[in-house]
Formats: structure tokens, sequence, C-alpha cells
């Protein structure tokens, strides 16, 4: 971590952000089991047909939003998020099973994503912390494979992976992220994840986007 700190590259891209619930304020009671993604007020502006629908890909949908915000930033045209995981699931990109769906698959994702909209999108199974601020100073954004559990300061994750989170910017002491079900005045918008904790969290695999 002393190679990250070394570097003291400040950056920090305006990203918008996008909750993978369209109603990003019912995270918490969501998460809690209080409410159910089918009662979001919102959830047509996901493009979905149906509630159901929406419940279904509301939870898995953190790679979308990720793209999603990316898109926004360079201003390139996008969509709803459930409209964008149908059609990146036509490329392959998810894969429905009978109870449930195996995804985001990378290769497809990033391939789709260059085709579609002119991007770069490099698939990395080896990505290091310490590579991020350089990444980001060149103008990248990078959607890191996280625990899902990194929308709490505290915790403590059993694993490493399984959640994908945009890095938007960083400092010497810590990385920013746009977290697609992060808590709301907490670790949603630039959420910021000092270097040390984020090696708890990350499987070291990911995106980098660049336009």
């Amino acid at each position: 971590m002393q190679q990250i700190s070394a570097k003291e590259i400040s950056i920090r891209h305006e990203v918008p952000y996008y909750s993978q619930w369209e109603s990003a304020d019912l995270v918490p009671g969501l998460l809690a089991g209080q409410v159910q993604a089918e009662a979001d007020p919102l959830w047509q502006r996901s493009g979905a047909t149906s509630e159901d629908e929406y419940a279904f890909w509301s939870w898995r949908i953190c790679g979308m939003a990720c793209l999603r915000m990316a898109l926004d930033y360079w201003n390139l045209p996008s969509a709803g998020l459930v409209t964008l995981a149908r059609e990146f699931l036509d490329a392959g990109a998810y894969v429905r099973r009978e109870n449930g769906l195996d995804g985001l698959i990378y290769a497809p994702f990033a391939q789709h994503a260059a085709q579609r909209w002119g991007i770069k999108a490099q698939v990395r199974t080896d990505l290091t912390a310490a590579e991020l601020p350089g990444l980001l100073s060149d103008g990248k954004l990078v959607m890191l494979s996280v625990h899902p559990s990194i929308r709490d300061p505290e915790a403590l994750p059993p694993s490493r992976g399984g959640h994908l989170v945009l890095a938007v910017g960083c400092a010497p002491g810590h990385l920013q992220i746009h977290n697609p079900s992060g808590l709301p005045g907490i670790s949603q918008r630039f959420a910021e994840v000092p270097w040390p904790v984020l090696t708890q969290f990350f499987a070291q695999r990911g995106v980098v986007l660049e336009r």
C-alpha cells in the first residue's frame, strides 16, 4: 500500500450516480427485508415490463448501474437498467437459469460494450489496487469486483468479490467509489474506501472502461 501513497495522485471524475434500485433511498429497507423491490414506486423507470421483472433484475443489476454511470459521464446513449440488462442477456453476458442468473460474465460484456458504444472495455483478472490511481489519472473508470458488504465501512467480509462498484476517484489515503447498492448518505456516491480496507473486499478482478 505504500506504493499507492507515494504516487500522491488525487483525482475525482464527476460521474453521475445510479443505484441498482430506482429509489436509492429505499436501499436500507430493501437490504433489511422491510421493503420489497416490487414496492419501489419508480420501478417503471428501469424499463421493466412488470414489478416482478423489476424485482428479479434489481438485485442482480449492479454491473448495469456501473455501465450506465460511465455512459452518462461520457455523454453516450444509455437506457433503463432492466432494458440494458435484457440487451446484455441477449449478448451472452447474463445466462438465465431456472432458479436464477449467471453473470455478469465479463468477456461478452466487454465485447458488447465495445461494439455498442465504441468504448474500450478491458477485462482484468489480475487487477491490483496499486494500479487504480494510474488508471483513474489516465481518464479511465474501473468496475471492481468487491464483496457487497463494502457498503458498511465497519464490515468484515467473509470473502472477496460478488458485487460490482465503479471506481471514480482516489487520493493517497483512499479510493472513491460509486456503489450501486450503497447506503444513502454513507456509501452510495463518492464513498471513500481506505486502501488497506479495500484489500479486504476486492477480488482483484474487474473491467477497465475507457472512451
